[in-house]
């Protein structure tokens, strides 16, 4: 078997690790993967590298109950922090533009976001600012 082919299954053995993948996505892939290897040896400088496309459904899943997915490395987190982000040279706007996402969406797990809800509403923060501004002395606005 070709030298070039090992690397490319190899690299496409970890890459369906960490994200899914269907048969012809990964055929692609390798047979992709292993002709710019090929061209990079014999010094044949690729125009681009191999772009990994995410489907819509995976954008669409990425956003679970329990855990939210990186798009860009497919670990599993509860929040994709600013900290993760900028790993990939990302803000949370960014990530969300390059994959097409809404410029609203919560890069959250929806339990959490549930959560978060639930408890600003027990806290009521507007109603003590209210009750605040009402006071004697109080900005009144």
């Amino acid at each position: 078997m070709d030298d070039y082919l090992k690397q490319a299954l190899e690299l496409a053995r970890a890459q369906a690790s960490v994200r899914a993948m269907t048969e012809d996505q990964i055929t692609e892939f390798v047979a992709k993967l292993a002709a710019k290897l090929r061209a990079m040896a014999e010094g044949v400088v690729p125009e681009a590298a191999v772009p990994v496309t995410v489907d819509e459904k995976e954008v669409k899943n990425s956003v679970k109950e329990k855990s939210v997915t990186c798009l860009e490395c497919g670990k599993s987190f509860k929040i994709l922090s600013k900290r993760h982000l900028a790993q990939h040279n990302l803000t949370a706007d960014e990530y969300r533009a390059k994959y097409g996402m809404k410029k609203g969406v919560a890069l959250v797990c929806k339990s959490l976001q549930r959560e978060r809800r639930k408890k600003m509403a027990e806290m009521q923060l507007w109603e003590r600012r209210r009750k605040i501004s009402m006071m004697p002395g109080g900005d009144a606005k």
